[in-house]
């Protein structure tokens, strides 16, 4: 074994130091990311994971009677190393992977697995929680000391600590068993999704584009020898969508937009297929196990929503209006493809093409249009003036410290007395192959409390953006923009926690994304488009003109959006829901019936299909994709806390909802933070209104 900090090579000999073991020398405590090599990772988990098991152990065989500071904050305080490692681990996984790196994933997935299963049913770990939690009334414990030691003993239970030791067994062999195929699902998928090109060498093929597209494909072409001149597109969403929405060949757009569809579904060696029905079957067991008719009531137990009928009854208020809008979008795109002489049906490679048509003659409006007010540096402006104008805080860019990717920027955020609160790092351009897709906003270091001082958070922003292009900057379309708000709402939420303990840190699934969706309510207001959309080239202001054409054409296109969000969630749900798994489940029927039951026109995919859906079967939002609307009713009615001032930056708002949101995590129950902030339960209304579909 390796003794903590010892000096070691890639093959366990001394003489190197292993900077992941060593003291972190560096300004903020931030990761010394350039001198940590892939190799470094194995023995720095290994010796990790010994010192997380030697603190545990410490804490079972302490001879003193269990009481909350040698029992529950010991173990909230265990596995410092292991947490140290993690999240740079993670982040090179997610944004900067390789053929070393994957396998590396697949070796440490059963160590790390088996590791925390024997902590979450250690029989003398829990049975000393248990002594502190039947007393727990007698302690004298504040608020968050309670809720801390509430939600570590349910923590045990629902880990299966109660169990007998055979049931135990069973459980441990089907959490490895889960979390090696959720790892082969994402590692199928990133595959996937980099290894299709459509390549054009007809410039002919390439009517409707814009120069900065074709320039962009160009230069994707140059990155391979075979390709070289010619005009190459991928499946990362920075380059077919934008050709879904301008190319003019149908069949070109039929068949990237097919290979899209199609993803991890091909009967080759990233099919998904059968890792889903083995997800599903396990799931299952998991749950029955542990008490439970199905995952989903596992799941949601623990969430805001708490019964998957919470749950349905939402998405299917929705699915009607959402449906019904829908359907006159698609009325309106196929008249204007039948005054063009179109034919025929429209299909979904259709709908993002006749779209932009139909938002130009309906609104005047398109995404060419906007792109040029929305450079990525502008965006980060206005995202950082809307924090400043609402909590007072600032960000200033940071140089000589170490950095996660050559392509990261970082910042310091401080409060409005001038008090450090965290460091945020931004990584936001699209790495197909090597970055999983898709935006999130992930840390280095969670915030807390060490020896009564702050210990602040070290925050990462990752996106899947519109590249510079030449002599062009990076140009977001308004679905980047609203993004770039929107993980910047979850990186506001670890900035400005105050929580003193980690158990006590993290928000509900569906309560999470609270922080997160209010903060796009802000990114197309017309007082903050004049302070940062501004022309690229000339720095003119947007014109009034453009922001009502906004404002107005804001609503149309929700149908759309809605509806393959809503199909997405109910496909989910309606996996984890099942109380037996047929034997022979045949996923893309499953997935069929679950959408034509329910009128899903051809036109309208769900927005993840099975075969790519790793929110659900990657693991994070399992039996849990609902969580979005089912915050957006929350982040809808919190918004209007601050409309109905009259002032969208309205000072005493912001500073409760900060108090009592942002700050306090996962100190209460998320009702009772959410009442606290507004005074009272959220109803619907405002979601509807927001969407256009009431």
């Amino acid at each position: 074994m390796i003794a903590a900090g010892a000096l070691v090579t890639s093959c366990g000999q001394k003489g190197v130091e292993n900077p992941l073991l060593a003291e972190w020398d560096t300004p903020y405590g931030i990761p010394p990311f350039e001198k940590i090599k892939i190799e470094h990772f194995m023995p720095a988990f290994v010796e990790a994971m010994a010192q997380h098991k030697a603190e545990i152990d410490s804490i079972v065989n302490n001879p003193d009677a269990p009481t909350f500071e040698n029992t529950i904050v010991a173990y909230d305080n265990a596995g410092a190393m292991l947490d140290k490692i993690s999240p740079v681990f993670s982040n090179i996984s997610g944004t900067d992977s390789n053929p070393e790196v994957i396998a590396l994933e697949k070796e440490l997935s059963p160590l790390r697995s088996k590791h925390f299963n024997e902590i979450s049913l250690n029989q003398g770990l829990f049975d000393r929680v248990k002594v502190v939690y039947a007393k727990k009334d007698s302690l004298g414990l504040d608020a968050e000391q309670m809720r801390l030691l509430d939600e570590m003993y349910k923590g045990f239970v629902r880990s299966g600590a109660d169990l007998p030791d055979d049931q135990k067994a069973e459980l441990k062999m089907i959490n490895e068993e889960i979390s090696a195929l959720q790892l082969q699902f994402g590692q199928n998928l990133l595959a996937e999704t980099g290894s299709f090109k459509l390549v054009i060498d007809n410039e002919s093929n390439l009517a409707g584009l814009s120069e900065s597209m074709k320039a962009s494909a160009l230069k994707r072409g140059e990155k391979d020898s075979t390709t070289s001149g010619k005009w190459v597109f991928g499946l990362d969403n920075p380059s077919i969508m934008p050709f879904l929405q301008q190319s003019e060949n149908r069949e070109l757009r039929k068949e990237i937009f097919t290979a899209y569809l199609n993803r991890c579904n091909n009967n080759n060696e990233f099919d998904n297929k059968e890792v889903i029905k083995k997800l599903i079957d396990l799931r299952l067991k998991r749950a029955k196990l542990l008490g439970y008719e199905n995952f989903a009531q596992y799941q949601l137990v623990e969430r805001m929503a708490k019964t998957p009928e919470a749950v349905y009854d939402l998405l299917n208020k929705l699915w009607t209006p959402s449906l019904a809008a829908a359907k006159r979008e698609l009325a309106d795109m196929s008249q204007i493809a039948a005054a063009e002489g179109f034919t025929g049906t429209l299909e979904s490679s259709d709908w993002r093409f006749f779209f932009e048509k139909a938002m130009a003659k309906k609104f005047d409006l398109s995404d060419s249009q906007l792109r040029p007010y929305f450079k990525l540096e502008n965006v980060r402006d206005g995202i950082f003036y809307v924090a400043n104008q609402l909590y007072g805080i600032t960000f200033t860019q940071l140089d000589n410290v170490p950095m996660p990717h050559a392509e990261a920027t970082v910042y310091e955020c401080k409060d409005a007395d001038g008090s450090h609160l965290g460091i945020l790092y931004m990584d936001m351009f699209a790495r197909p192959g090597a970055k999983r897709g898709g935006a999130w906003c992930s840390g280095f270091r969670s915030q807390t409390y060490k020896n009564g001082e702050r210990v602040a958070s070290l925050v990462n922003i990752v996106g899947n953006f519109t590249r510079p292009n030449g002599d062009e900057p990076a140009l977001l379309s308004t679905d980047e923009t609203e993004t770039y708000f929107h993980e910047f709402g979850h990186a506001l939420a670890s900035l400005l926690k105050d929580v003193h303990y980690y158990g006590v840190g993290g928000m509900t699934r569906d309560f999470v994304e609270l922080p997160s969706q209010i903060m796009e309510h802000w990114a197309f207001e017309p007082q903050v488009l004049k302070v940062y959309a501004k022309h690229y080239q000339t720095g003119e202001v947007i014109p009034q003109e453009l922001v009502d054409k906004i404002v107005n054409a804001g609503k149309y296109g929700q149908g759309f959006a809605t509806t393959e969000y809503l199909a997405a969630s109910l496909l989910d749900m309606d996996y984890h829901i099942l109380k037996e798994i047929p034997a022979n489940l045949d996923v893309n029927a499953f997935e069929a019936k679950v959408l034509g039951d329910r009128g899903l026109v051809s036109q309208i995919p769900p927005r993840y299909r099975s075969t790519y859906f790793s929110h659900t079967f990657g693991g994070g939002y399992t039996a849990g994709y609902y969580s979005y609307i089912w915050a957006e009713v929350l982040d809808s009615d919190a918004y209007q806390a601050f409309v109905e001032t009259g002032d969208i930056f309205n000072k005493e708002v912001a500073a409760k909802f900060r108090k009592e949101v942002l700050a306090r995590a996962g100190q209460d129950e998320a009702m009772t933070l959410y009442v606290n902030f507004r005074g009272t339960q959220p109803g619907i209304d405002a979601l509807l209104k927001n969407r256009g579909l009431k």
